[in-house]
């Protein structure tokens, strides 16, 4: 009798198991259930910036999903999870059995909780249907506030920058990007941000939303002034959707805890990307990434134990790389970590090169400079594989505090890209279109290419 697998999510974790699984075990049953259709999120700004149309957006339809022989519930939600019956309740009633249960819900954008913030003209932006109201509302010279500037934000961010929008930034962080960049990177941003055109507020909150009978939104901030917007973007974060597992017995933390098999405390069942809190590689504590390469070694970790293998994994590699404006910014590992540093800074360009180091090996990095320099470019693969790889850069290490700038070299010397390729979940590259579809969509360089690359 064959194995009934059922994924619920149709993000890049939940995509990338069914992949997994399917090509383990042909005759396996495989169910996606989903509130949403199967897209990529990391695509909506590529159509909010005009580069593609919406429908560009989804990774799987219907013949896809007939060729893998995947059955499909569509616009419903898991309302209850029953792991000793190994039984799922969803959000019309049904009923749906399950031998092996793959946790791929994702995340929500959290709420703002002012006055004014749900009224008209004021989006979360995180789902197709969000991103089309957006599109919708935008002039051909419209002013968009920000409300956060975090990694989510200035993804969006950017695509409202290539649109022709007048943009600002709102963050009650002191620094903009105040997970991603230590205060130095920031300050760096900020001025770059000005000299684009973008108004930058740091340190101070929204207190409400004022709307005007025009439709343009007052924003009164903490320190007494306010600024008016035709559209106000919230950007404050997000959190994973755990709420339904509530009384199941499946443990969670910020979000599902699973171990180095992406399995949870009960053996069948698993989960992956944005819900699920794993190991980091950097720290070996557990984490909630929520990010794409993450939600992709997940989903092809768990896919294969689902499948019946023994595959465990090292952990996620913790990185961040946007385009802001035509800055690229990069984080890679415990970048805030102790350790020997290694800097270079040039404010007029602006490059900056952070390396921090244990012993002779890097473990966190941040990089900054033109998203056009094809070197930089490389480099941030080659030290992302460097730290991934956990390489023990020895005499080399001298090398690199002398000569920031000449990488390749040291990764050449070190044998780095084998050790990458090994590192990779399941010994080689993700084939799943959601992987690739925001990259290609847009046909920049973008974050997940320099993934891809450094991976061979």
């Amino acid at each position: 009798m064959a194995t009934e697998h059922v994924i619920i999510g149709g993000g890049p974790g939940g995509m990338n198991a069914i992949e997994t699984i399917r090509g383990y075990d042909a005759d396996a049953s495989i169910t996606l259930i989903s509130d949403e259709p199967a897209y990529s999120r990391m695509a909506l700004p590529y159509y909010i910036s005009g580069n593609i149309p919406v429908d560009q957006v989804n990774t799987g339809d219907d013949d896809y999903f007939g060729r893998l022989g995947v059955k499909t519930r569509f616009g419903v939600s898991v309302s209850e999870v029953n792991p000793h019956a190994s039984m799922l309740t969803l959000s019309d009633g049904s009923m749906v059995p399950f031998d092996n249960l793959l946790i791929a819900t994702g995340s929500s954008a959290q709420k703002l909780n002012i006055p004014g913030a749900d009224g008209d003209g004021v989006h979360n932006l995180w789902t197709v249907a969000d991103a089309e109201k957006t599109v919708d509302a935008l002039g051909s010279d419209a002013e968009v506030a920000f409300i956060g500037a975090g990694f989510i934000g200035f993804i969006i961010l950017n695509a409202m920058h290539k649109r022709g929008a007048r943009l600002k930034v709102i963050e009650l962080e002191g620094q903009v990007l105040p997970r991603m960049l230590d205060a130095q990177g920031a300050s760096l941003v900020g001025s770059w941000l000005e000299s684009q055109g973008v108004e930058v507020h740091t340190g101070v909150s929204v207190q409400a939303i004022d709307h005007g009978h025009d439709g343009v939104k007052t924003l009164q901030l903490s320190d007494g002034s306010s600024t008016r917007a035709d559209v106000v973007i919230v950007a404050t974060g997000i959190k994973a959707n755990i709420g339904f597992l509530d009384g199941s017995g499946i443990e969670t933390n910020e979000g599902v805890l699973v171990n180095n098999r992406c399995q949870t405390n009960v053996a069948n069942v698993y989960a992956a990307g944005d819900v699920a809190e794993g190991p980091d590689l950097s720290t070996g504590s557990q984490a909630v990434h929520a990010i794409q390469p993450t939600a992709v070694d997940h989903g092809r970790i768990a896919g294969a134990n689902m499948a019946g293998q023994d595959v465990e994994y090292p952990g996620s590699l913790l990185m961040n790389i946007l385009d802001v404006c035509g800055l690229q910014c990069a984080s890679f590992g415990d970048w805030s970590g102790e350790g020997d540093v290694t800097e270079v800074i040039n404010a007029n360009r602006p490059v900056y090169r952070k390396l921090i180091w244990d012993g002779s090996t890097i473990t966190g990095a941040i990089m900054l400079g033109p998203a056009d320099d094809v070197a930089m470019l490389n480099d941030m693969g080659m030290i992302k594989g460097l730290i991934q790889a956990k390489t023990d850069l020895g005499a080399w290490k001298q090398h690199i505090q002398a000569n920031p700038t000449d990488i390749r070299r040291p990764y050449v010397a070190t044998k780095t890209a084998e050790k990458m390729l090994a590192l990779t979940s399941l010994g080689k590259p993700s084939e799943h279109r959601s992987y690739q579809h925001a990259q290609d969509a847009g046909k920049d360089r973008s974050a997940h290419q320099v993934f891809v690359d450094s991976t061979g």
